[in-house]
């Protein structure tokens, strides 16, 4: 094309410039756009404004998807073979391409065509983190970067992603994580009102002790659980060493003077901690179901035996009895109920001398598992509202299994018998238990059914009208200041003789605040009046449609059915970190132990 130079004459330029692939000349000194028809100056020659719209009308647009290929590089023989060739028939050649045909343009070759772009440092960084992630979730260890098969796997994925180190990954990747979960968890445990903790204690592989401590609250009418640490406990575990790490991790968290409760199993010496720390402590449920199943199963001691010593068959492959978990021993001998011709067949064939259980242990088995089902469900559904009404109901099947004594084996009744005394020993107050009493009370399914008292459940809802007094609303004591000095300003700008001395006599009666206690069993009389809702329904979902129709014990509620009723949450930490202290692990630091047990139980948050 033809542009005017700056002294005015006229001089032919070559339009070089992949830019104008997307555009058309329009002589003098002028573009269009091909795209939007958009009218651009090219004065002087430059292409600056054209690259300029294009960034800004069309950035989905990429040169690079408009640029031609480049053209393969000449091989040694056509590079001979020209080099060989008469220059007459050269001359010849481009002589006709010149009129024959326009000369193609070739496009420059870019580094990008010979060497891989490296990877964005974001990405590497953003890859480097769901690398860390897989690690923590998937319980990987740090030398799965080291594995051939991982690496080949990694490179097929993308060639320019950079695998991390092994040191790199333990010392910088894994701790930044950790500290960006820890600030996450942090916002959401401040923003709690009450909390409630479990704690539990476990020893390694390795021999070194370890202690969990979980935290429970309600956030949006939601609940929410989260690890707060996975300690290693270095010292021995008296009561005034558990007690000063859980006020330590307490202090950590800001939750000292938030904890309504501490839930931990019988050990006498976490509960004296737990006592030390001056929190309400809370029995788990599940430990004293433990605790009095167990008992029972002891009357069936020597066919429980005999099950334990067919199991030790290689080709049985049954389920085994754990000792620390009764659970376990009911699902050996159901589970061997349920194979019981193939049981006896394979016994017959592989090992005739072993003693085999006679017809009358087959029924005693049968007859066990008929008494301990309700016990296993039981332990499903457990929550802190529930458990004086599961307590009720777990009594009064077991004393109609008594009472049926007559159809029952010696040592199946003598379970009975040492179940019914158990939960005698260890529910016999439950009703009176303040936390489990108030939750019960509080769930909109329950009220006063869980209750088999008026009097217990009058005492209850009592103590929940006096809790409800005492709930502060800061939000709403300033609006009620503010509307008083509107109210007291409006009437002094409209002052009238006829009024005054009126306004003078209810002035403080108008802008004083209601009575709190009045308030508080207004609204316990009209929770109780409401309808139960289903016992499949949840709670808190109803609670949240009642907000403010009852505010003070819809605040109060937070405090006690964020409660649960049992430590497995700590006992289930354990079940992971045994899983990172593995054989192949087993040289692992406590310090990472700790943040990949961490990073595991709140990465979700």
């Amino acid at each position: 094309y033809v542009m005017e130079s700056l002294d005015g004459k006229k001089e032919d330029c070559k339009r070089r410039s992949v830019i104008w692939t997307l555009f058309e000349f329009i002589p003098p000194a002028a573009a269009s756009c091909t795209i939007c028809k958009a009218k651009l100056s090219t004065k002087g020659g430059s292409t600056a404004n054209l690259h300029r719209h294009l960034k800004s009308k069309h950035p989905t647009v990429q040169l690079e998807q408009v640029r031609q290929e480049p053209q393969p590089a000449p091989t040694v023989e056509d590079s001979s073979s020209t080099s060989t060739a008469p220059a007459s028939t050269r001359t010849a050649v481009s002589t006709q391409g010149a009129t024959d045909r326009p000369r193609a343009r070739r496009a420059q070759a870019t580094l990008t065509h010979f060497v891989s772009r490296p990877i964005d440092p974001m990405r590497q960084r953003a890859m480097d983190e769901v690398l860390a992630k897989m690690i923590a979730l998937d319980l990987q260890p740090f030398s799965i970067v080291e594995d051939k098969g991982f690496r080949q796997y990694t490179k097929e994925l993308n060639p320019n992603y950079v695998l991390p180190s092994r040191k790199t990954l333990s010392n910088s990747i894994i701790p930044e994580l950790y500290r960006r979960t820890h600030e996450k968890v942090q916002e959401r445990v401040d923003k709690a009102e009450a909390v409630c903790l479990t704690t539990d204690c476990w020893t390694s592989r390795t021999t070194t002790s370890f202690m969990s401590v979980t935290c429970h609250f309600i956030s949006d009418f939601q609940n929410v659980s989260v690890l707060l640490d996975c300690l290693e406990m270095s010292d021995r575990h008296t009561a005034d060493n558990l007690a000063e790490q859980l006020l330590r991790v307490a202090r950590e968290w800001n939750i000292v003077h938030k904890v309504v409760a501490c839930v931990s199993d019988n050990a006498a010496n976490v509960v004296k901690a737990i006592q030390n720390t001056g929190w309400p402590h809370l029995f788990c449920f599940a430990h004293t179901l433990n605790l009095i199943v167990h008992s029972g199963i002891a009357a069936i001691k020597p066919t429980v035996d005999k099950v334990k010593a067919t199991l030790g068959l290689p080709e049985l492959r049954l389920k085994q009895d754990c000792p620390t978990c009764w659970n376990s021993t009911y699902y050996m001998l159901e589970r061997i109920l349920q194979n019981r011709e193939a049981v006896i067949t394979t016994l017959a064939l592989t090992n005739p001398r072993l003693a085999t259980l006679s017809p009358e242990e087959w029924e005693e088995m049968q007859q066990a598992c008929n008494v301990l089902k309700p016990f296993e469900e039981v332990t499903v559904e457990i929550s802190a509202s529930k458990v004086i009404l599961l307590a009720r109901g777990l009594q009064k099947i077991a004393s109609s299994h008594q009472r049926a004594a007559g159809n029952l084996s010696e040592p199946v009744r003598k379970l009975v018998d040492n179940i019914c005394s158990q939960m005698s020993h260890q529910f016999h107050k439950i009703e009176s238990h303040v936390l489990l009493s108030e939750a019960a009370a509080l769930d909109p399914r329950f009220k006063k059914k869980a209750f088999r008292q008026d009097e217990a459940a009058d005492n209850v809802f009592h103590r929940l009208c006096n809790s409800a007094a005492r709930m502060t609303f800061p939000n709403q004591q300033a609006e009620g200041e503010e509307e008083g000095a509107e109210a007291q300003e409006g009437s002094s700008t409209q002052e009238s003789a006829v009024w005054k001395e009126f306004d003078e006599q209810v002035f403080g009666l108008v802008t004083s605040s209601r009575n709190p206690t009045a308030d508080s069993v207004l609204e316990v009389r009209g929770f109780i009046e409401e309808p139960l809702v289903p016992r499949s329904s949840n709670p808190l979902t109803w609670w949240q449609s009642r907000r403010v129709v009852y505010p003070r014990l819809c605040e109060f509620m937070k405090r006690r059915l964020c409660i649960v009723a049992t430590s497995v949450p700590s006992e289930r930490v354990f079940s992971k970190t045994g899983q990172i202290v593995s054989e192949r692990r087993s040289r692992l630091s406590s310090s990472k132990v700790r943040q990949l047990v961490f990073i595991n139980a709140n990465l979700h948050m």
